[in-house]
């Protein structure tokens, strides 16, 4: 048992099934041409993950973030602006009460009238 672990320890695999004993056995020959013939193109996805993908979503995430600061520099100029805001008289039609209060419940004073 202890001699199992050591090796274990070192890499050494227990029974593997040897080339000689593949070339018999048809499963482990097809397991084996699959892999074999799999492996060009999971190097190729490899490839376009890293060199596309990657590069895609820092370009985009980029592209988010410029759009996003804009965005916020264009509320906080219309703030310090002071445009008043029109109340239509269709806006916030109300039958009766919400049982948390006036508002809904994603309401936000910033954003909505």
């Amino acid at each position: 048992m202890a001699s199992r672990i050591a090796a274990a320890v070192k890499g050494i695999r227990f029974a593997s099934s040897t080339s000689a004993a593949n070339a018999a056995n048809p499963w482990l020959a097809e397991r084996i041409a699959i892999k074999e013939h799999a492996g060009p193109a999971a190097e190729t996805w490899r490839k376009i993950s890293i060199y596309v993908c990657i590069p895609t979503i820092l370009v985009s995430s980029a592209n988010a973030y410029n759009l996003y600061a804009k965005h916020q520099a264009h509320l906080e100029h219309e703030r310090h602006e002071g445009h008043e805001r029109v109340k239509y008289p269709y806006m916030r039609i109300r039958a009766k009460a919400f049982p948390w209060g006036d508002d809904s419940l994603f309401y936000n004073p910033d954003v909505n009238f």
